[in-house]
């Protein structure tokens, strides 16, 4: 007989973004070809998805963890690598993602739904994509963000249209035997059925699944006997149904007692009780309990209760009790119509949310930390043995804020900063937040004022020597924020 595992603890890890490429066009008469390194695939992600063929979880049961496939690296040539080979588990409907705390993070309960648990990593960009007009020849390419790895809890709730719900060896097991397909394993000791057994009913027009699932006893919502593995098994059915012994021997039990127990079990779980509208008296081709089951239906009709006295061994009532859980069944299907899977959308970005923050950093006196998705994904994809590299890094935390940030948070040059796993000592590189504090910076990484001097001097004879030509001088003031020093004019 195959295991039925209903709760599993999974690792999954999404596939690691491939690195870009650093590259220079070289062929035979084309000295100048430039950059052409490719970008890198993006890693494949970890995909849940609902699949009505799968029963258990007991595939992940032997194989905790998965991995989808990495991104494959960019290459020379504007080659980019190719995406990851994505995973995707296939689980029962029905089935909560949670995180090991409990926070539920997705509720796979219709086939068809699906869920990304481990997203991969981004690809790195090559040299290629990196170039610009400042920034022509790019000595530098990002590297691939690592996949996301987490590790959730998926749990099984039964997905059935008609639970049946009593006290050990109260006929449950029986009863599904004989008005479905299901071949429970059945016995006269308590606690029988240690796991859910579904079974599909066709009566007239009606058809509908039910659910036979472990006993319950008293103190099972706080996890006496099976507990929360019976109680998880019924929170998602229609139906409830009373499957009540009429010919215990146990000494205290009577039928009003137990539906009174099995109520009160109900309530404290998740008010389920409002579900269960039918009672079932078992066991009728014993004359004691003919007898006690004609005796308490009035009683149990004056509480609200469809009542009907069946019996597994001669089939005795089962017609009638089929019909009306198929009535009651539509009945809810009607009232609660399931149009299609459910697109589940978890913790949305909210609109106009910071892109990054900075706060002080508890251990270390003077230091800050930021925090945010982009800040924390530009350090993974930064080679930090390149040079150029971590000053593009510099670049980009500058125009998003984080510069202008941290001063207006009070820290200084030479202070620690922390993103994600990486700290270094700040030093301002944006000319508005250097010119504030008093530092010296060159603006953009890969320019230099000097440089750009000598250019407007070269510029300026050439349209001098031009403008001679034509017989007259064009006038051309060079100033101090041009980046050079203006020496007076010689009195001689």
């Amino acid at each position: 007989m195959a295991d039925f595992i209903d709760r599993v603890v999974l690792h999954v890890t999404g596939g690691n973004g491939g690195h870009g490429c650093v590259s220079v066009h070289r062929e035979k008469f084309k000295p100048l070809g430039g950059p052409d390194g490719g970008n890198g695939g993006n890693g494949g992600d970890v995909r849940l998805v609902a699949d009505g063929n799968v029963h258990t979880l007991l595939d992940f049961h032997h194989r905790p963890h998965q991995k989808a496939g990495n991104g494959k690296p960019g290459m020379g040539s504007h080659r980019n690598g190719a995406n990851g080979e994505g995973l995707t588990l296939r689980v029962p409907p029905g089935t909560v993602v949670a995180t090991q705390s409990g926070e539920v993070l997705a509720d796979l309960a219709v086939a068809g739904s699906e869920y990304t648990v481990a997203p991969g990593g981004r690809g790195g960009l090559g040299n290629a994509a990196l170039a610009s007009s400042r920034r022509k020849a790019p000595g530098f390419a990002l590297l691939g963000e690592p996949g996301e790895e987490t590790t959730v809890v998926l749990e099984l709730k039964s997905v059935a249209d008609v639970g049946l719900v009593g006290f050990p060896s109260a006929g449950k097991s029986s009863l599904i035997s004989v008005i479905s397909a299901a071949r429970p394993k059945i016995a006269d000791y308590p606690f029988t059925t240690l796991v859910p057994n579904l079974g599909v009913v066709q009566a007239g027009q009606f058809t509908f699944t039910v659910a036979d699932v472990p006993g319950l006893i008293p103190g099972a919502a706080q996890g006496k006997g099976l507990g929360l593995e019976f109680l998880r098994h019924v929170e998602r059915t229609s139906v409830l149904v009373h499957v009540v012994d009429c010919a215990t021997l146990e000494p205290g039990r009577d039928p009003l007692s137990d539906i009174d127990a099995l109520t009160k079990e109900l309530d404290e779980y998740g008010d389920l009780a409002g579900r269960a509208g039918i009672v079932a008296l078992t066991k009728i081709d014993v004359p004691e309990a003919r007898e006690l089951a004609e005796f308490i239906t009035p009683d149990l009709r004056e509480r609200g209760f469809e009542v009907f006295a069946i019996s597994a061994v001669t089939h005795e009532g089962l017609d009638a009790l089929t019909f009306a859980l198929g009535a009651a069944v539509e009945r809810y299907r009607l009232a609660h119509p399931i149009e299609e899977a459910p697109r589940v959308v978890i913790r949305p970005k909210a609109i106009g949310e910071d892109e990054f923050s900075v706060r002080p950093d508890p251990q270390s006196p003077g230091g800050f930390i930021v925090e945010g998705t982009k800040p924390v994904r530009w350090i993974r994809q930064t080679d930090f043995t390149n040079d150029e590299a971590v000053g593009f890094l510099a670049d980009r935390l500058a125009k998003l804020g984080v510069e202008a940030e941290l001063a207006r948070e009070g820290a200084l040059p030479g202070c620690d900063v922390t993103i994600g796993d990486v700290s270094f000592g700040w030093e301002p590189t944006a000319e508005s937040v250097a010119g504030e504090m008093g530092v010296v910076a060159f603006g953009h990484r890969g320019t230099d004022p000097r440089l750009e001097a000598a250019e407007t001097r070269a510029r300026v004879s050439a349209d001098e020597r031009r403008a001679a030509k034509r017989g007259r001088r064009i006038p051309y003031e060079l100033k101090e924020s041009d980046g050079y020093e203006i020496e007076e004019p010689d009195e001689r």
